[in-house]
């Protein structure tokens, strides 16, 4: 499987821990270097966020957001040095920078710039339309789409991530969410809340796009040099300027994670690289890849499990 085609994913929001990245920070220079730079266009103490919290501190979208993606980039850098071309790029959602970045889309400077923004205005309408999500599992997306639209008398709701066949993301207004948790239960299904501080990739926070488009009007977008699958449409695209468009989307659309996973098989990809902190993308490909597809999984967070991974390799 030496000339196996690699995807490299990145992941998004609720995969962060106190102490992510401390071992790099201690080993490698351009690791340091990396997260200095995301602390002065950030503006904020990044390293000791992530390093001591509070945890509380860490989980506000507006210093996760930036927290998150250096953590990735970290990671992607020392893959990169270590000299691993992947065929293809993607990211959960947030995520998704880390592919921007990765794949030359838009600067790593540039790349953090947007996420300490993208993690501004989404504060701000989460504050103003409040609101959470639920994961519904054991319930194919057909069944959840139902439940969506029986909730939507009681409030704002909508699918925000398709993340695996029977693991799908809702989000909206809590008396929404309240009415679909029972009608997930009736249909054979579990509602789990997840403990975010916004109801993301819904209508509750569409009112960061305009905003967030005027941020990207001022960033230099180029054509990938390495395909990214995108969250919006599940598909690459190599037109600079439809990307922006894409990103500008993302932010109150449905991620749409599993036919991402089904596109990178349909393109005989056999090897998987989670490239951050913990293996949430890692468990979802277990659930999607069939077992008789032929492949392998990896994930790192530090330079051991980096170099226990390129030996496997």
């Amino acid at each position: 499987m030496a000339e196996a085609k690699i995807a490299v994913l990145f992941p998004g929001q609720g995969s962060q821990f106190l102490g992510m990245g401390k071992e790099f920070l201690e080993t490698d220079a351009d690791a340091r270097a990396l997260m200095g730079m995301a602390e002065k266009i950030s503006g904020f103490p990044l390293t000791r966020l992530c390093q001591d919290g509070p945890m509380e501190e860490l989980t506000r979208t507006v210093h996760l957001q930036p927290a998150m993606t250096v953590m990735n980039l970290i990671c992607w850098q020392a893959l990169a040095k270590a000299g691993v071309k992947p065929a293809f790029f993607a990211g959960h959602s947030l995520g998704e920078y880390g592919a921007l970045a990765a794949a030359g889309i838009v600067s790593p400077e540039e790349t953090l710039a947007l996420v300490t923004e993208r993690g501004r205005l989404m504060e701000r309408e989460a504050a103003a339309n409040p609101g959470g999500m639920q994961a519904v599992v054991k319930l194919p997306i057909e069944a959840v789409r139902g439940i969506v639209e029986s909730a939507k008398a009681a409030g704002k709701i909508t699918v925000a991530n398709h993340n695996s066949a029977e693991q799908v993301v809702i989000s909206g207004e809590e008396a929404a969410l309240a009415v679909a948790a029972p009608l997930v239960k009736e249909k054979g299904g579990k509602a789990i809340p997840l403990k975010v501080s916004g109801a993301w990739h819904s209508e509750l926070i569409a009112g960061a796009v305009p905003d967030f488009e005027a941020a990207m009007a001022k960033v230099t977008f180029n054509a990938p040099a390495t395909p990214v699958l995108f969250n919006v449409t599940a598909a690459s695209e190599s037109d600079p300027a439809a990307i922006r468009q894409i990103m500008a989307r993302q932010i109150a659309s449905t991620v749409r994670w599993l036919e991402i996973v089904e596109k990178l098989m349909a393109e005989e990809v056999r090897v998987f690289i989670e490239v951050g902190p913990k293996t949430v993308l890692t468990g979802l490909l277990g659930k999607i890849i069939p077992p008789d597809y032929e492949h392998r999984c990896f994930q790192f967070d530090t330079p051991e499990g980096l170099a226990k991974m390129l030996e496997a390799l």
